[in-house]
């Protein structure tokens, strides 16, 4: 029995169960299975519910108990204790009754956050005298049970903060309210979290339990529900996590004052899933998850299925749910049916954080996608957008992978951003991390007292370049989670691909390892089995799941099969980082004009195997920072020659096989290295060099965007034909295009790229068909003196057979610059384009 004190005058204030008076309103759409809808009250005791009802909430999903706790010997038909003493006048209480012998234990754990099982305690059961309700109200003076039906049940305290009564004679369970007074001298109104039934099916946990639920995130981490019930709708937040080793689990927050024993979870079965629905919790906030590991040490962990994040440095999940009514129909419709690996893709590639500083999502809707949509580009790529505590890890160090940082604003906010860039015809790309998550304390590392998402053993747990963890890559959970993650970006946020980072590090097990520090496969191999197949089962999912994307890995090494079906033994990917070409083609333009000639095979060697793979040409943010140098100053020579050499380049990679990525300040000569903490150099863009070589990227999109022969075929040899792949000391490269099998009449286009500080005057250029062709692209016309372009000059292809082609014209390549051709249809201008450009010169 509690201590009784003198009455004080009660007022009457409505209260979520956890008195929080400012707890958000809003609430999620009701859940529609029948097996997670938790009913409310009306239940007999000879009727057969398909659901538990709330009074047996927790029939059939009991686990097992800590040892010790007694809470094992907790039933939901526990006998009626007896009854208090009556109230006595003098302010002086008397002490309670103890609790039945049988029940010590159970109130015992819960008092001690050790109950696996609160439900079977609390809450409302029937038993044999009646129906007994039994709330868990630390700190409270009194508290009364009110039902449906209008009557009030007065509860005694039995102890540490559990107050019981039993409403004699009542053979069904009800909805009720229970009204609670603290010292605050008034009423509190509030609902009960222990008379709802789980709100995950049996089906959602066989699933969990197997690792094939392909939306976990739905069933997973804190989702707003409203039920509705005798006593009106109830509004609240279900938490639900993975924590298979945890002694005890509790719910903490903003609305329990971040109470670590006032709102314990129930462990469901052996899904090693804990869920708790707590009445009033809406969205806005924040928790976390007090765990007691399987080392009976206690944790404050985030949520992993957190689908929002407090801003870093922050560590809390926050509650929410989208709102967002999207408006991309149309460019959903055409992903569905297009295919993106045989279709033009230039991807601009971002730092939110640094392409403007200070830019919401909401910012970047507008000012980003107007500025990719005018140079053309038909794909944006961002770095690791999910949740991140250390910002010069540029996101790649992930703490919430359900979440995107709330640095730039809210998750529909980012949403708002993708609806945006589709309405502009853009695709989007995230970069995704499987392969490693940082060490934080609050976050996955020892989730649950042991190593549970990363491997146990650090030869294989550890990744030691980056002092991060490893997933354990063969636990079926921890691989749901990435696979349901990967499949949660694509449908929940309408992205359009994933480029999966460090696809090296998970294919090897000695990758950055030395001998006796890695532990080799059941065949005693180097390879990572298991990774091998979450990156086959992410492949192969996606693509089913949601037709029209494509994921890229960035692998650096000659692994074969990367982008062959899994069916075939591949690892399923769309297509593959082409680091071999990288790293080749900035070494040769790194070399001095004059040197150029004895590093040739730099730029020839990639043709060799352009076709194995599906590729992308990435010219990354990794290649522009740490002491590399910006694009621009990797090129030795005078300014005008950088800048030049630069121009070519650029042309060179739009017109070689494969797709192509540039990274952000790349397309306006951005003199110094990039760095996360500033933004880019955006008043260069004043300067006639820099805003030229802005343009010609606009032109390279425009032509490449409409003209096949430079994307249809970029995987099939089909597509490419050298012309003079051997002018070493020319230091020139020629070369045909072809966007279709029939090479007589499908599109073509011719290119040259002179890499020498010398002209080539009368070049003449194979090229496979009679008629007119028109140069569409002369880099040298997009200096900063306005140097008159070849651009738009059509020449007669004469019957001169050169290059192993019967055709061919004559074209001058300026220094350090590219030409490309195209046969047209316009009427022929008479003679080569070396004597139309003098004769324009002498008329002016």
């Amino acid at each position: 029995m509690s201590p009784m004190l003198p009455k004080r005058p009660k007022k009457t204030q409505p209260d979520n169960e956890t008195v929080n008076e400012t707890a958000n309103e809003t609430v999620n759409e009701t859940v529609a299975p029948e097996d997670v809808l938790p009913p409310l009250g009306g239940t007999s005791a000879a009727d057969e519910p398909a659901a538990p009802t709330p009074a047996d909430a927790t029939t059939g999903d009991r686990g097992t108990t800590a040892p010790g706790t007694g809470a094992a010997d907790t039933t939901a038909a526990a006998p009626a204790q007896p009854d208090p003493q009556p109230e006595q006048p003098d302010p002086q209480p008397e002490q309670p009754a103890p609790p039945a012998p049988d029940m010590s234990g159970a109130i015992e754990a819960l008092a001690a956050g050790r109950h696996q099982q609160p439900h079977d305690l609390l809450g409302q059961h029937l038993e044999g005298g009646g129906l007994r309700v039994r709330v868990f109200r630390p700190m409270a003076r009194s508290v009364v049970v009110r039902f449906e039906d209008g009557e009030r049940l007065e509860l005694h305290h039995e102890a540490h903060g559990v107050w019981t009564g039993v409403r004699e004679g009542c053979d069904r369970t009800m909805d009720y309210r229970v009204h609670v007074a603290y010292d605050d001298g008034i009423e509190h109104e509030q609902d009960d979290p222990y008379r709802f039934a789980p709100t995950l099916g049996e089906v959602d946990r066989h699933l969990i339990g197997e690792g094939r639920h392909e939306q976990l995130w739905t069933v997973l981490g804190a989702h707003v529900r409203e039920y509705d019930g005798p006593m009106g709708s109830v509004r609240g937040t279900s938490f639900a996590v993975w924590a298979p080793h945890a002694r005890a689990v509790h719910v903490i927050g903003d609305f329990n004052g971040w109470d670590p024993i006032r709102h314990p979870m129930r462990l469901l079965g052996e899904s090693g899933v804990w869920e708790l629905f707590i009445p009033g919790v809406g969205e806005g906030n924040r928790y976390k998850y007090e765990i007691r590991g399987s080392d009976d040490s206690v944790r404050s962990k985030a949520d992993p299925m957190a689908q929002a994040t407090e801003v870093p440095p922050a560590t809390g999940s926050v509650v929410t749910r989208s709102q967002y009514e999207w408006s991309d129909d149309a460019w959903m419709e055409r992903r569905r049916t297009n295919d993106p690996h045989s279709g033009p893709m230039s991807i601009y590639e971002v730092h939110l954080g640094s392409w403007r500083q200070g830019h919401s999502y909401r910012d970047l809707a507008e000012h980003l996608v107007n500025y990719v949509s005018d140079l053309g580009f038909t794909h944006v790529e961002f770095l690791p957008v999910m949740e991140h505590p250390y910002g010069p890890s540029w996101g790649y160090q992930v703490t919430g992978y359900y979440a995107p940082t709330a640095r730039f604003g809210s998750p529909d906010d980012f949403r708002y951003l993708v609806d945006r860039l589709h309405q502009a015809g853009i695709g989007v790309i995230l970069d995704w991390v499987p392969a490693h998550f940082p060490r934080d304390a609050w976050a996955l590392a020892k989730f649950d007292g042991q190593a549970l998402y990363e491997h146990p053993d650090p030869r294989r747990g550890d990744q030691p370049d980056w002092g991060t963890h490893i997933f354990d890559f063969g636990r079926m959970q921890v691989r749901n989670f990435l696979v349901a993650n990967a499949i949660y970006w694509l449908e929940e946020f309408h992205v359009d691909g994933l480029r999966v980072d460090a696809v090296a590090s998970m294919l090897y097990l000695d990758y950055s390892r030395q001998e006796g520090q890695w532990l080799p496969n059941q065949y005693g191999g180097r390879e990572n089995l298991e990774a091998i197949g979450l990156l086959q089962e992410t492949n192969a999912t996606t693509y089913k799941r949601v037709p029209g994307i494509v994921t890229v890995a960035e692998e650096s090494t000659s692994w074969p099969g990367v982008t062959r079906a899994t069916s075939g033994g591949g690892l399923g990917f769309g297509l593959k980082w082409n680091m071999g070409w990288m790293n080749d083609s900035l070494r040769y333009i790194g070399q001095d004009p004059v040197h150029r000639q004895y590093h040739h095979n730099l730029l020839t060697f990639s043709l060799m195997y352009a076709y194995s793979e599906n590729y992308v040409l990435p010219i990354s943010h990794d290649e522009v920072v740490h002491g590399k140098g910006s694009l621009l100053r990797k090129i030795p020579g005078s300014r005008y020659d950088q800048l030049a050499t630069l121009r070519a380049y650029l042309a060179y990679i739009w017109t070689h096989p494969g797709k192509q990525l540039l990274f952000m300040g790349s397309e306006f000569a951005q003199e110094a290295e990039w760095a996360d903490g500033r933004e880019l150099d955006w008043w260069l863009l004043d300067h006639p060099a820099h805003y030229r070589i802005h343009n010609l990227v606009k032109e390279l999109n425009r032509i490449y965007r409409t003209n096949p022969a430079l994307w249809a075929l970029d995987s099939s040899p089909a597509g490419f034909e050298w012309l003079n792949a051997d002018d070493n000391a020319g230091n020139t490269f020629s070369y045909l295009r072809f966007g279709a099998e029939d090479r007589q009449s499908g599109p073509v286009v011719a290119v040259v790229v002179n890499f020498s500080g010398m002209a080539h005057d009368r070049m003449r250029i194979g090229v496979p068909r009679p008629g007119r062709w028109k140069v569409v692209l002369d880099t040298s016309g997009f200096d900063e003196f306005g140097t008159p372009s070849q651009a738009d000059v059509v020449v007669e292809a004469q019957e001169h057979p050169a290059d192993n082609q019967p055709y061919s014209v004559e074209v001058r390549v300026a220094p350090l610059s590219s030409v490309w051709l195209a046969p047209v249809e316009e009427p022929a201008i008479a003679g080569s384009v070396q004597e139309q450009v003098s004769a324009s010169r002498q008329e002016d």
